[in-house]
């Protein structure tokens, strides 16, 4: 048998094509999915589902890469360009790109005007695309007018439809919506509501939603014994309900209130710091709120000043539990950022802690002074006595991630988090007013603005609230790109604002520990998930 194939029939070297020469082209019928692939990513609705399910911080790698490529497809000149009129899919993916921090225009929402310059009857009756929208126009920045609108006009067709008590699939969402929305509900507590949402859909992934529920169930175990450990420390090494019987003893909702800022696994050492933290500082408030003489307040404030054990002999009794416990918890701090060679953030708490300490004593000299500040001067030093400047930088020191940069920005005042203090200030204020006024209190934001602008208390608790809604806006146009640093970061402010809207959205639920704040932390660290298997 022959190694050699057979050669190939050549033509001659001179042989040429005639000079006329027509192409032979076939007359194939076009494609029939054309760029059907490209404008349909089928990912939008699964990772919507991803987040609310709770288990986005499993693929966040996966889920930027899909939301790059989505935003590559889907805008041009950073605007969704899409024929598609579907109310619902536009509304949906505006929200997720921006909430990812792309900068995405408003302006795709026009198309859903009429011609006298209104809102179409048409989308009104579409209520999956009204929740959308609603939901979407929560992430609206200052001088978006066309969000404002949307915002209006979503809110008021959802009240309508909420107010009919429909038997429709969508109720029970609509009416959780309206009561707190996505962007402003914390990411833990609103997976135990969507989880049996999503379940009640027929199209829902069921392997998703059995991860969703293991994920939950494992994730609980491990915050269950974090919340065992802080626990035994407040009750059994500090006593604090016999020792310091004046104070609020919310150890378990301390920890709550910490869990809604990060959840995940990689952050239980920076839960446990955290939480002993806001506890003490806790006691802190309460001792300068509602139990310490004047002199005694001078004592407290300059031995924080000082930092010294030696300190301690000049306090009275109640105060040197408290004392003694910060620098054990600092002492603690120390030692693990030493494991982690970042003892460079330990100056910055300590140095949070006594600007707290000063902005309470500021307070104190301003009631034994019989003092009404301007708005001004009160927000300047309440936003720091509220202890959410120092919240925020211990949570940070707890993020083994977090660089000297990054604590250097969140001490120099920094938008988002002026705006989420302002949010947690005020929001305070408004629900836990009238009990406060009940004893001798320091003015609050709301007698400051009357005495200042001569107005009622409902104007005066009006223009408060407008407050809250600009801080909100400050707050996402602060998560846009590029942000100031990574976005890990900002959400754990975003995350505390969060916490806010859950702690005093008609009353102060972490003062009053019953009622809505056992349902939340019964929720998420008491009851189980059934089993999906």
């Amino acid at each position: 048998m022959s190694n050699v194939s057979s050669p190939l029939p050549i033509f001659a070297h001179d042989d040429k094509p005639p000079t006329k020469f027509t192409r032979p082209i076939a007359n194939f019928p076009p494609s029939f999915w054309g760029d059907y692939f490209l404008s349909h990513l089928p990912t939008s609705q699964f990772i919507d589902s991803i987040q609310r399910l709770g288990i986005s911080y499993h693929f966040e790698q996966e889920i930027e890469g899909a939301l790059h490529q989505m935003y590559n497809i889907s805008t041009k000149y950073s605007t969704i360009i899409t024929c598609n009129g579907d109310l619902h899919q536009i509304a949906l993916l505006f929200r997720l790109l921006r909430q990812q921090g792309y900068q995405i225009s408003s302006n795709i929402f026009y198309k859903f005007k009429d011609e006298t310059g209104n809102f179409s009857t048409r989308v009104a009756n579409d209520i999956e695309g009204m929740l959308s929208l609603y939901e979407a126009t929560e992430l609206r920045i200052h001088g978006e007018k066309i969000l404002e609108e949307a915002h209006n006009f979503s809110f008021i067709q959802l009240s309508k439809f909420a107010a009919a008590q429909s038997s429709h699939s969508l109720t029970s969402q609509v009416k959780h919506s309206l009561r707190r929305s996505l962007r402003k509900g914390l990411p833990r507590l609103e997976a135990t509501y969507y989880i049996s949402f999503y379940q009640e859909d027929p199209s829902h992934d069921e392997n998703l939603l059995t991860l969703a529920k293991l994920d939950f169930n494992m994730l609980q175990e491990l915050h269950q014994k974090e919340i065992k450990d802080v626990t035994k420390w407040w009750i059994k090494d500090l006593n604090v309900s016999t020792t310091l019987p004046f104070v609020r003893d919310r150890i378990v909702e301390g920890y709550f209130w910490i869990l809604g800022i990060y959840f995940e696994p990689q952050y239980s050492l920076a839960r446990m710091i955290t939480t002993k933290v806001i506890s003490l500082c806790s006691v802190i408030d309460d001792m300068y709120d509602a139990y310490g003489t004047i002199d005694e307040l001078e004592l407290f404030t300059n031995a924080i000043e000082r930092w010294d054990i030696c300190c301690m002999d000049d306090l009275p009794a109640y105060m040197k539990l408290c004392y003694k416990a910060i620098l054990n918890i600092f002492e603690e701090m120390e030692e693990e950022m030493r494991k982690q060679r970042r003892v460079y953030c330990i100056k910055y708490a300590k140095e949070n802690m006594k600007k707290l300490v000063k902005a309470h004593m500021a307070e104190a000299r301003w009631l034994h002074c019989k003092h009404t500040p301007t708005v001004e001067e009160y927000m300047q030093v309440r936003i720091v006595s509220s202890g959410y400047p120092t919240l925020i930088t211990i949570c940070f020191v707890g993020m083994e991630d977090t660089t000297e940069e990054v604590l250097k920005w969140a001490m120099n005042d920094p938008i988002i988090i002026v705006a989420a203090s302002i949010i947690s200030r005020l929001m305070d204020d408004i629900v836990g007013n009238e009990f406060e006024q009940e004893r001798e209190h320091i003015a609050s934001s709301i007698e400051c603005y009357m005495k200042q602008h001569n107005t009622s208390r409902q104007y005066a608790m009006k223009e408060l609230l407008k407050m809250v809604g600009n801080a909100w806006k400050d707050i996402n146009e602060a998560c846009l790109n590029p942000t100031q640093v990574p976005i890990h970061f900002l959400l754990r402010v975003v995350n505390l604002a969060r916490m806010m809207d859950v702690l005093y959205k008609d009353e102060d639920i972490y003062t009053n520990a019953g009622g809505l704040m056992k349902d939340y932390i019964q929720a998420l660290l008491v009851n189980k998930m059934p089993s999906a298997i």
